[in-house]
């Protein structure tokens, strides 16, 4: 093989994986976002990409990427592989082998790692790079969910760079200084500031049937210590049922039913009819179990929707957060809550603290409002993270069901 031909294959690798650039990423490129169940240790720590997923680095990134993915596919792209629903270190055997050779093609794993039969660090470390490019959690361990998705051919993850770049291209000029974009098949949000991404959020969007919307606007205002006002789409497909089987849920859960005249007790409601709907439903303040948690963050839209904390943090452990209604769940708020209100005068992180630890329902404007940008992004690629893919969970790149989210259901994927 020739030095020229070498260096090309050695930079297709390089761009599938991010592997060439991690080791020069800076410190802030590992945030303290990522600590709940991403970054659970130093082994499983993934060093994460610093370049705006929206921006014209990231396009000229994704155009790279396909040409290296064709390139790949040329020359027969990967294998499908045959393994175990688990395998983690220790384990040994031919499904190995093929393991490793199926991450060396895609450079998440160094060819001079070996050919041993045994699941070692090095195929610790090239799963775990494989997983983060594909939205999974770096275990290092192999799982159904990432065998489904080593096992996408090459054909489809091309038609999904093909497809995004589009989209892209469509974001790639000036989207403000200061900016946040929520990917919805990511459940991801990043704020961006000065061309660099400022922190990164896990996020809980719209169920398959419940989609969150594309939307361009800005954040003029956060709400601290909120009450939440049930949509009328929840009272009819959740609320009425769930008063059908636990009459004292409304109670439980600190919901008031209020009327013409003032407050309703359950007990005069007539849940076998639609008689609810014609009430307002309202949930105390409180963090612990108020649906919004301590945080709203108001977005002008025509869709009623919003970000939020919540009190079931648990979900931004998991792989499939498709959980709501709509509105968007956002990991850390404190931290995201404290971005968007930095340049805003007397809202520092110790006055954020002390706001929500009141208890109080306030109102902070922000100064200058933020532009917010919810988009619809499966594939791309960064300079610095390599090529990224996502489930297409709303199946709006028209290339059938997506193949990681149909095990969604099963408990142990």
């Amino acid at each position: 093989m020739s030095n020229l031909s070498l260096t090309r294959r050695e930079t297709v690798l390089a761009l599938l994986s991010g592997a060439a650039t991690t080791a020069a990423l800076p410190a802030f490129a590992q945030q303290a976002e990522w600590r709940q169940n991403y970054d659970s240790g130093a082994r499983n720590a993934v060093a994460r990409s610093h370049t705006p997923m929206l921006s014209p680095e990231s396009l000229q990134a994704t155009e790279a990427a396909i040409v290296a993915y064709r390139d790949l596919a040329s020359r027969g792209g990967w294998p499908m592989l045959q393994l175990g629903d688990k395998m983690s270190v220790g384990s040994s055997g031919p499904g190995v082998v093929a393991l490793r050779q199926r991450l060396v093609i895609t450079g998440d794993l160094d060819s001079n790692a070996g050919t041993s039969n045994v699941y070692d660090s090095y195929v610790e470390a090239g799963v775990r790079n494989f997983q983060s490019r594909v939205g999974l959690s770096t275990t290092g361990a192999i799982n159904r969910a990432t065998v489904a998705a080593l096992n996408v051919p090459i054909d489809r993850r091309i038609r999904q760079l093909e497809t995004n770049v589009v989209r892209l291209r469509t974001w790639s000029g000036n989207l403000g200084n200061r900016y946040v974009v929520a990917n919805i098949p990511a459940a991801l949000v990043e704020t961006v500031e000065n061309g660099v991404v400022a922190t990164r959020h896990a996020a809980g969007v719209g169920k398959i049937d419940r989609q969150s919307p594309l939307l361009q606007t800005k954040i003029p205002e956060v709400n601290f210590n909120p009450t939440w006002t049930v949509p009328a789409s929840i009272i009819r497909k959740d609320l009425i049922p769930k008063m059908r089987k636990e009459p004292g849920y409304l109670a439980e859960n600190k919901i008031r039913i209020i009327g013409p005249n003032g407050e309703i007790q359950p007990s005069q409601v007539n849940w076998n009819s639609d008689e609810a709907t014609r009430y307002t439903f309202r949930q105390d303040p409180g963090g612990d179990f108020n649906s919004l948690g301590v945080v709203r963050i108001n977005i002008p839209s025509p869709y009623g929707v919003y970000m939020h904390d919540t009190p079931a943090k648990g979900i931004f452990g998991d792989d499939f957060r498709f959980v709501s209604s709509g509105c968007m769940r956002v990991q850390n708020v404190r931290d995201y809550v404290a971005w968007l209100l930095k340049d805003t005068p007397g809202w520092d992180r110790a006055k954020i603290d002390a706001t929500i630890a009141s208890g109080e329902r306030i109102n902070a404007r922000i100064s200058t409002p933020v532009p917010c940008y919810w988009v619809y992004v499966t594939a791309w690629a960064t300079p610095d993270g390599g090529v990224q893919f996502r489930d297409d969970i709303y199946n709006k790149d028209g290339l059938a069901p997506a193949p990681v989210a149909q095990l969604s259901g099963d408990k142990d994927i």
